[in-house]
């Protein structure tokens, strides 16, 4: 009795440490997954004479396309002719000789090629029995493919059979040096993966889609799993990341921005910078990574139906809540096209708007592939500092409407995750009020190409500072958005800032004034669509280098009918960076610092899918 056969990829040394990506298979195709990484790096620009540049680089580009190795390949049951250079692998199925005084039409075949960048594995393939754990059948080599299909990374394998041992291991060396030979892409990284993160989904998600993909990339990885919020920044004080190529962060943007802030400040203790030196903060030399441990999600459900009706509510301190979910449930009986993302937008950790915004679309392979491609893009950063020290660093915040949502968010942690967004949303507004306070800002000194012309029409006048040019505006503010990244995901497929860029060195500030609850929801509303946001009277938007924010306490509005009255003083104030709250009393001086961390990640301006289904009023 003839004994079972299967398939596996032979493994490297290096395979031994990671997840396994499963055993062997029967048949002739297999599945288990182990290492050869490749990596993508742009070269320096060369400098000097402009003729010389462009003769080297036409020489480099010959010997690039010279080929290396010649042979010959089955591939999709044709035998092909296959050439090697170290820019591509091509092949053109081998042509039958046709008969004398034959006609060769119908004959020709397209060469079909992959470059070389884009390969991120190669993989000898044998024919094992079960229970053998070396040697067997070889049948020939495994290419590993990052394919791009929009936004989206996905990878795809090209199986090149043949049974030479000697025709396959010449071929696997070579393939083998040319991917050393991109040496952005990483070896080792820092991973930090959040439990409680996305549905506590995330290390299910590491360990199932993204740690195989990493093996299969020969990338080590040394896993930290978060106990508690400030974990993560906590290891990176104490951690020497200069054996690390990169840190990887798998949950939110709370996680994100966490880890961001861990290494830059960690930067900035390697270079002997102190707390109060936060002027010219020193660029973090580790890239970083964010995957969004993110599953597919069911269509959200209406916010009011796990609330119960409006005349159910305890009279007295619920009644303003129950008047304002009484006038949604009516909107819904008369429209049932009232949706604002609301929750999505000022609740950043639901939402991965830092994935969305270097990814175009919240897609955990794409991510990690990413990563695994080295991919980078520098990105601007900005400071968060009193008068006296650095409070931290950030992408993005809001204060106002956006962080006392938050907060109120943060008071209610025992409530499952989506209805405590969902119901801080609701309190928030219906208790909706300004915030009396004091912003200056430094306009850019260069017009911003994004800003429409009538958002500059819009800016009112403002007192102006002619020492530095510095501007002041007081007033009453339902919401201020301090950003220097668009912002961009699926609830809001312009971007929350889409008059910025990721490495333009702006700041995109957005100030909503204080006006009546119906006026506020109808600005909330186009986020969701592709109208401008902005085009509302009480909103004003300023691309600006520098802001301060300073809350005038002690001070009341008198407002009109159906405008929203304004609190007495208050000890803190919060603020929403990147869907982590901080609190602070006194004034908030925010600078960006352009390209000052580069984060894994491809250029993008649009999202995939915007019309992703979310919560809604």
């Amino acid at each position: 009795m003839q004994r079972p056969r299967r398939i596996a990829w032979v493994e490297s040394p290096a395979d031994s440490r990671g997840a396994k990506v499963g055993a062997g298979q029967t048949e002739s195709d297999a599945t288990s997954p182990s290492t050869e990484e490749e990596e993508q790096g742009a070269p320096p620009p060369r400098r000097g004479n402009q003729v010389r540049e462009e003769l080297e680089e036409t020489a480099a580009g010959a010997e690039d396309d010279q080929p290396l190795l010649r042979g010959i390949f089955e591939i999709g049951k044709k035998s092909c002719d296959v050439v090697l250079s170290a820019k591509r692998l091509h092949w053109s199925p081998i042509q039958p000789e046709s008969p004398v005084g034959g006609s060769s039409v119908g004959l020709q075949h397209k060469e079909e090629y992959v470059e070389m960048k884009d390969v991120f594995s190669i993989k000898l393939k044998r024919r094992r029995s079960i229970g053998q754990q070396k040697g067997g059948l070889l049948l020939g080599i495994t290419i590993f493919v990052c394919v791009k299909r929009g936004n989206k990374l996905k990878d795809s394998i090209i199986n090149l059979s043949n049974l030479s041992e000697d025709h396959c291991h010449l071929w696997f060396r070579c393939l083998k040096e040319i991917l050393n030979g991109f040496p952005s892409r990483p070896k080792l990284l820092k991973v930090f993966v959040n439990p409680s993160s996305h549905r506590r989904e995330a290390i299910r998600i590491y360990y199932e889609q993204v740690a195989p993909l990493f093996k299969l990339a020969d990338i080590r990885t040394d896993v930290t799993v978060t106990e508690y919020k400030g974990h993560a920044l906590a290891v990176l004080q104490e951690c020497d990341l200069k054996s690390f190529h990169g840190v990887v962060c798998v949950g939110g943007d709370g996680t994100a921005s966490e880890v961001a802030h861990g290494l830059l400040l960690r930067t900035q203790i390697d270079a002997g910078r102190g707390s109060d030196d936060i002027l010219v903060p020193v660029r973090a030399q580790v890239p970083l990574g964010i995957i969004p441990a993110a599953s597919k999600r069911p269509a959200w459900r209406p916010l009011w139906k796990p609330y119960p009706p409006a005349e159910e509510l305890e009279v007295g301190r619920d009644r303003t809540l129950a008047a304002c979910l009484g006038a949604f449930q009516a909107a819904q009986q008369k429209s049932n096209s009232l949706q604002v993302t609301l929750s999505g937008i000022y609740q950043r950790g639901s939402t991965n708007i830092l994935a969305h915004t270097l990814n175009g679309i919240q897609h955990t392979l794409t991510a990690a592939m990413h990563i695994i491609m080295g991919n980078l893009q520098a990105v601007d950063v900005c400071t968060f500092s009193s008068p006296t020290k650095l409070l931290r660093f950030g992408f993005s915040s809001m204060f106002g409407f956006g962080s006392r949502t938050l907060a109120l968010a943060e008071k209610h942690r025992w409530m499952p995750s989506s209805q405590r967004k969902d119901f801080a949303v609701i309190k928030t507004l219906a208790n909706l009020k300004p915030e009396d306070c004091e912003l200056s800002f430094l306009p850019m000194k260069h017009s911003q190409e994004g800003v429409k012309e009538n958002d500059r029409k819009k800016q009112e006048p403002l007192k102006s500072d002619k020492k530095d040019q510095w501007c002041r505006i007081q007033g009453h503010f339902l919401n201020v958005s301090i950003m220097a990244i668009p912002c961009l995901c699926s609830m809001a497929p312009r971007g929350l800032a889409p008059n910025t860029r990721v490495n333009d060195g702006s700041i995109a500030l957005i100030i909503v004034r204080n006006t009546s609850r119906p006026e506020f929801v109808k600005h909330l509303k186009r986020y969701a669509s592709v109208k401008n946001q902005f085009n509302f009277p009480f909103v004003k938007t300023y691309m600006v280098e520098e802001v301060r924010v300073q809350p005038r306490t002690g001070k009341k509005c008198v407002t009109e009918d159906n405008v929203n009255s304004v609190d007495s003083a208050e000890k803190s104030y919060p603020w929403n960076i990147d869907g982590d709250l901080m609190e602070w009393a006194s004034e908030i001086h925010v600078r960006v610092h352009p390209q000052l961390i580069s984060l894994y990640g491809g250029s993008v301006d649009t999202v995939d899918n915007p019309k992703e289904s979310c919560s809604c009023l």
